[in-house]
């Protein structure tokens, strides 16, 4: 199992700067890729960004160049450096990971931690 606790949300300005951090623990250690969604309400949950266990990035168009992503593998922590933001960025933001074990994929999530944006 492996447990997900994200912090780092809050209320910002429009063009502000937030970072959320995700610290996951339990069995850690076959955990591949890591990855933030968001939802804002009303909506589905949206994929933002994710790093795989070689730290490649993705991103979804709608935060390229504005977030980044990054992970710290001795913390078993990831966070979401996110600038610029913009009241569309308004939403409860989902730390998720992804564990492979015996060719069988897990996936978990925290709790959630709300971003909300002013104009």
């Amino acid at each position: 199992q492996v447990q997900l606790v994200e912090s780092g949300g809050g209320l910002v300005q429009a063009g502000g700067s937030l970072r959320l951090s995700c610290a996951a623990s339990g069995s850690t250690f076959s955990i591949n890729v890591m990855r933030w969604y968001r939802q804002a309400p009303g909506k589905q949950r949206e994929w933002v960004a994710g790093i795989s266990s070689s730290s490649d990035t993705f991103y979804a168009d709608s935060v390229k160049g504005r977030f980044t992503i990054s992970r710290d593998t001795a913390k078993n922590s990831v966070y979401l450096q996110m600038n610029s933001l913009k009241p569309e960025d308004t939403a409860v933001y989902y730390c998720n990971a992804i564990r492979w074990v015996a060719g069988t994929s897990f996936a978990y999530w925290g709790q959630g931690t709300q971003v909300t944006v002013s104009s």
